[in-house]
C-alpha cells in the first residue's frame, strides 16, 4: 500500500532544516468493501493515522479521552476517493483536529518538520558492505541485486517515516560524500567526519544506522540532533524510525499545557533588505510562535517581543532548526517560574510572571 506524505521528494543540494508536509492530514488506508461498515471502517484507521502524525505519540490516540473527542470520524473527512489495491484515500479536517486536541490538552505537531538525513551502513556478510543511497539510477547493470535490496531498506524506512509524518533523505553518494567520509567511518563511529560529510545537506538531525541482516545481534541506531543531541538504541529499522519520531515529536510538538513565555529576541547580521525579508518571513511562519512584534531596529539588529508557548528552549530549537540563524550568548535569562491561569479540560494555561528571557542570533546569509 502506498503511503500518502510518505517521504518527500527532496532536492538534496542544498536541503531544507525544516520541510513542510502539506498532505499530513491525507492517508491511503485498507477498505474491503465486502465487509460490514467498511467506510466507517476505514474512516476509523484514517483518523487514528493522522492523530498519530499530527500528535506525534500513540499515547494520545490510545487513550479514553480522544474516543471521547472523536465519537464520529466520518464528521471530519474532506473527502475520499478509491486508491490502489482495495484502498481508500482520506483526506481529513486538519483544523477541526488541532482544535479538539488543543481543547483536550494534547501535543499539537505542526506541518513543517525537521528534515532528517539517514546514513545506512550496510554489513551483507561475505565481504560485501555497503552504504544506502538516495538513488540507484548510475549504479552499474551488474549491480542489479545490489540495488534492489537497498531500495528495499530505503521503503522500509520511508513507509514508517510517511506513517509518523517525518520527512527524511538518504545522501547522495557522489564523489564528494565517498570523499569525505566511508564506510568504515560510519561503521566505526567515527562521528566527527561523518558529521563533517552531512554539512552539505545543511540539516540538524542525523540518523546512522549499522545493519547486519545475517546477525542475530541487533541493528546499531544513532541519531544526533543540534549541536550536542545524541541518542544511540538498537532494533530493526521500522523501529529505528518510530523512535526517531517519538523524539522529534518531544522536541517540536506544542504541548497546550506549557507555558505562554514573553521572549525577546535580538537578530544581528541584517544588512540588506533582503536579509530583513527573510528573517521577516522566516519569523512570521514559526508555528510554536503565538504572538510577534518588533520592538527596535538598530543598525543591522532587530529585536522582536515573541510569545511563545512552551517557552525559551521550544524558540531556541526552532530558531536554530531553521538554519538561517546562528545563536550567539544570551545576554541573560530572567526569573522563569510560572503560575497558573485557567485552561483546557485536561490542563490548564501557564503564563511566566516577571521580565522576558532574552535571546540574541545571528543572521546567516542564505548566499554563503
Amino acid at each position: 500500500m502506498a503511503v500518502i506524505a510518505a517521504t518527500v521528494l527532496i532536492s538534496l543540494a542544498p536541503m531544507a532544516h525544516a520541510v513542510e508536509m502539506p498532505l499530513l492530514y491525507t492517508v491511503e488506508v485498507p477498505y474491503e468493501p465486502s465487509q460490514p461498515d467498511a467506510r466507517s471502517t476505514a474512516f476509523r484507521t484514517a483518523l487514528t493515522e493522522v492523530l498519530v502524525r499530527v500528535t506525534g505519540t500513540t499515547a494520545v490516540v490510545e487513550s479514553e479521552e480522544m474516543a471521547t473527542f472523536f465519537p464520529n470520524p466520518r464528521q471530519f473527512v474532506r473527502q475520499f476517493r478509491p486508491g490502489q489495491d482495495e484502498t481508500l484515500i482520506v483526506t481529513l479536517e486538519g483544523e477541526a483536529i488541532e482544535r479538539i486536541l488543543r481543547q483536550a490538552g494534547a501535543p499539537v505537531w505542526g506541518t513543517d518538520r525537521p528534515l532528517t538525513l539517514v546514513w545506512l551502513a550496510v554489513d551483507w556478510g561475505m565481504g560485501e558492505r555497503e552504504i544506502v543511497g538516495a538513488d540507484d539510477a548510475d549504479r552499474l547493470p551488474g549491480d542489479a541485486r545490489s540495488i534492489d535490496r537497498n531500495k528495499l531498506l530505503r521503503e522500509r524506512v520511508q513507509e514508517v517515516a510517511g506513517r509518523r509524518g517525518i520527512p527524511v533523505a538518504f545522501p547522495l553518494l557522489d564523489i564528494e560524500d565517498f570523499t569525505n567520509v566511508s564506510f568504515s567511518d560510519i561503521w566505526g563511529g567515527f562521528d566527527e567526519r561523518l558529521l563533517s560529510a552531512s554539512a552539505r545537506y545543511e540539516t540538524t538531525s542525523v540518523l546512522v544506522g549499522r545493519i547486519r541482516p545475517d546477525d542475530l545481534e541487533a541493528d546499531r541506531w544513532t541519531w544526533f540532533f543540534g549541536a550536542n543531541g545524541r541518542l544511540d538504541w538498537g532494533g530493526e529499522p521500522e523501529d529505528a524510525v518510530g523512535i526517531l519520531a517519538d523524539a522529534l515529536a518531544a522536541e517540536f510538538a506544542i504541548d497546550p499545557n506549557q507555558g505562554i513565555d514573553t521572549i525577546h529576541l535580538t537578530i544581528s547580521g541584517i544588512d540588506s533588505v533582503v536579509a530583513y525579508g527573510r528573517v521577516q518571513r522566516f519569523m512570521e511562519n514559526l508555528r510554536v510562535v503565538d504572538k510577534l512584534m518588533i520592538k527596535t531596529v538598530a543598525a543591522d539588529r532587530i529585536t522582536y517581543e515573541v510569545e511563545v508557548q512552551g517557552g525559551v528552549e521550544r524558540l531556541d530549537s526552532a530558531l536554530a532548526s531553521g538554519g538561517m540563524l546562528e545563536s550567539v550568548e544570551s545576554t541573560g535569562v530572567i526569573d522563569t517560574s510560572p503560575y497558573r491561569l485557567d485552561g483546557g479540560p485536561f490542563g490548564t494555561g501557564l503564563r511566566r510572571p516577571g521580565e522576558p528571557s532574552t535571546l540574541e542570533y545571528l543572521y546567516r546569509s542564505l548566499d554563503n
